[in-house]
């Protein structure tokens, strides 16, 4: 596997438990968060600038889908491995 796939790997893993800590520490609320990853996803989806093909506009996404993921997992105390994510990830689009 590419060592950047690894790199990016952990960092959206790394991400996802700095959201979930964000929100233990009630510097947003688990909804506030939520607001955000989806204005993230808006903003991406409605960016027609740069001509983005379907497959580059889900590589775009994906991050964003993992955090949003995690932060429902968080909620329910579940702990999810980034397999996990990918697979719920791939059933959502």
């Amino acid at each position: 596997m590419n060592t950047a796939n690894l790199q990016l790997k952990g960092l959206i893993m790394a991400m996802a438990a700095i959201c979930d800590a964000i929100v233990e520490k009630e510097l947003l609320t688990s909804g506030e968060l939520n607001a955000a990853l989806s204005k993230a996803t808006k903003a991406v989806e409605e960016d027609d600038d740069h001509e983005l093909s379907d497959a580059n506009r889900a590589a775009i996404l994906f991050p964003i889908r993992v955090l949003q993921l995690a932060e429902e997992a968080g909620r329910k105390g579940e702990r999810l491995t980034f397999s996990d994510y990918a697979k719920l990830v791939a059933k959502l689009t």
